[in-house]
């Protein structure tokens, strides 16, 4: 059986690409925003200052001034993204369904709108007989609506999950393709927390996409559907002014459209600032739940050293951002709620006075007066969808622009350094490993190893010392290709013959056997395998625990964690294995216990770490140092961070 190794996506070590003392847009920047209470945000990793809450904020405006072409993009973006997904023709077949119960919705509606004349006539009149009909034929008119009401909440529930499904999919699918995660991470500000990006910010855009979207779709079928039954209505009706009647051709439309247009232009003019400070808002709603996550997580550091006041002043301060923006809101909300609930109490009365000097002077009856009020509510009400929604709308389109962003950068992230040299990676059939001219681009300079043409043959150990994590890390990292920018030639046996240890060993969750066994399938291995792995690495007391479930990453501890990885080397048999400063983190007796496993049972494998010199290196069989060139090819994955939309 030929062993499966480790992917990179799942082999580097957490972090940055590089330390934020190499280049200004290394350090992790959060404009993430989320609408859920900060409970239920997902964990982050990354610290965060507050001048850097105020760069964020400044990019969360930025990205809210889009121009209109960038919104016009993003949603074609997001369509054509909709369009190709698996979920396609079911979207269509529930779009077509609301369609339908949308469309029998305003028929039913303009039904009971013309029921308004024989009843209140009825009333007028004090006909008990037609009073009594026409209630059975509400009781009809109501219950038809009922159902169609009920079907437009299911539709509406369905859609959203529908929706859901896809745009996660679609995130999902272009997050996880090779090396674009791993690059996003260090693209600066767009690329922290993807979990939020996927989880909350996709949930809120599909709840308002689909309430928005049926919502207008509703409201221009009204429209279309009142705007002739108001004509017809009021064609018999007049202007009064100075004395004189001027019939006016479909004269409640006109005022109609003229009310409801003047309560859109004021919104407009009064609610627009809402558009950034949501952005803001979200910003630093954004900023709190980083810094309550972070306290939480170094919680035990912090009561050592008795840092419990200075923790609350800094929350206290974050805190205190977001009431103030939050305030801000207040009085945004507050001002267009002059206009909008304004217009509203108005509406009341507004058709009727319209329409009162035709039914004063005995032109219509009281039920064709109420006809006609019910109609004007309804195209007036269509036309105010605007209106209304505008809250909505700055929060879709905020939110929006967000996720749309967030796949955009996902696909630049292929274009990553393409103008910057590569090394040339060649996976062979051989087993040596062959480093020719080997230059490793950084920020600042090239690294290269002390021998310009080095081959690495089967079973030697080689240790590679370099007196920089970072630089080691990179090293590392174009070993196993995810960091391509540099010169010269690496010929390695392939991917699934090499297995690569990052510094801190990765536990997935799942079963013990399924950790054990990463990445491949548990049932590739029987039992007296895998009771053989632990037992090298002195974890055969975990042997009877295998298919439990647990949070192992938490369970065991570090040099537990490593143990277990190299168990997986014992069980899988790779050609090669590639540390990186393993062996700095753990107990010397566990250092020797594995240097003993290299040196009897896997002795055929072949053994290289990338470390700090180690006070007795007599393990291995060859020393090779990393050197900083400053004339040599520069790379900086931050770079990106500064040309992204």
């Amino acid at each position: 059986m030929r062993p499966m190794l480790m992917p990179c996506a799942k082999l580097t070590c957490p972090g940055s690409l590089l330390p934020p003392g190499w280049f200004n847009h290394a350090e992790p920047e959060r404009i993430d925003t989320m609408t859920q209470p900060p409970s239920e945000s997902s964990a982050v990793t990354h610290g965060a200052s507050v001048p850097q809450a105020q760069a964020r904020t400044a990019e969360a405006l930025a990205a809210a001034s889009l121009s209109k072409d960038s919104l016009f993009t993003e949603v074609a973006g997001l369509a054509a993204a909709f369009w190709a997904s698996r979920e396609r023709n079911q979207l269509l077949l529930l779009a077509a369904g609301l369609l339908v119960i949308v469309a029998a919705t305003a028929y039913m509606q303009i039904r009971l709108n013309a029921w308004n004349q024989p009843f209140y006539d009825a009333l007028t009149h004090k006909d008990i007989p037609a009073f009594i009909r026409q209630l059975r034929v509400f009781v009809e008119l109501a219950a038809i609506l009922l159902v169609l009401n009920v079907c437009q909440v299911w539709l509406n529930q369905t859609s959203r999950v529908v929706l859901r499904q896809g745009l996660v999919h679609d995130l999902l699918n272009e997050w996880l393709k090779p090396l674009r995660a791993f690059r996003l991470s260090n693209a600066g500000s767009i690329g922290q927390n993807p979990d939020q990006r996927l989880h909350a910010d996709a949930q809120h855009l599909t709840d308002l996409m689909t309430d928005l979207g049926i919502g207008l779709l509703q409201s221009t079928l009204l429209l279309l559907s009142f705007i002739g039954v108001l004509w017809v209505s009021s064609q018999h009706m007049f202007l009064p002014l100075a004395g004189h009647r001027y019939y006016v051709p479909g004269y409640m439309v006109w005022c109609a459209l003229f009310y409801a247009g003047t309560a859109s232009s004021l919104s407009w003019l009064v609610g627009r600032p809402l558009i950034s400070l949501d952005a803001e808002r979200y910003a630093r709603e954004a900023n709190l739940r980083f810094a309550l996550v972070r306290t939480n997580q170094e919680i035990e550091g912090i009561t050592i050293y008795g840092g419990e006041a200075d923790e609350k002043g800094l929350l206290n301060r974050v805190f205190d951002s977001v009431l103030e923006v939050s305030r801000r809101i207040v009085g945004a909300t507050t001002r267009l709620t002059w206009i909008t609930a304004g217009y509203g109490w108005f509406t009341i009365v507004a058709p009727i006075l319209v329409a009162a000097p035709s039914y004063l002077t005995g032109g219509m009856s009281f039920g064709e007066l109420m006809l006609v009020v019910g109609a004007f509510n309804q195209v007036q009400t269509s036309l105010r969808w605007f209106v209304d929604n505008f809250s909505s709308i700055a929060d879709w389109r905020a939110t929006l622009l967000r996720v749309a962003s967030f796949r955009r950068a996902l696909a630049e992230m292929d274009n990553l350094g393409e103008s910057t040299s590569r090394i040339d990676l060649e996976e062979t059939d051989t087993p040596p490993i062959h480093l020719e001219d080997l230059q490793v681009a950084t920020p600042t300079g090239a690294l290269r190893l002390s021998e310009g043409r080095v081959e690495l043959a089967p079973a030697e150990r080689v240790l590679i010392a370099g007196n920089q994590e970072v630089e080691r890390t990179l090293l590392f990292r174009a070993l196993i290709g995810i960091w391509p920018w540099g010169s010269g030639r690496i010929a390695r046996p392939p991917r699934d013959a090499v297995m690569f240890l990052p510094a801190r060993a990765y536990i997935p969750p799942g079963t013990l056997r399924t950790a054990l066994c990463y990445p491949c399938a548990t049932h590739e291995f029987d039992d007296a395998a895998t009771a053989r792995a632990l037992a090298a690495v002195g974890l055969e007391r975990l042997q009877p625990l295998l298919d439990a479930s647990e949070r192992w990453d938490q369970r065991l501890n570090d040099d537990e964690k490593q143990s277990l990885a190299v168990a997986r080397i014992v069980l899988q048999g790779p050609k090669w294995v590639v540390l990186n400063a393993t062996f700095d983190l753990i107990d010397p007796a566990l250092r020797r216990r594995i240097e003993a496993l290299f040196v009897n049972e896997l002795a055929q494998v072949g053994f290289i770490n990338i470390a700090a010199e180690p006070r007795d290196p007599g393990f291995f069989g060859r020393r090779l140092r990393l050197v900083m060139d400053p004339q040599g090819p520069t790379f900086s994955p931050g770079d990106l961070a500064t040309s992204m939309p």
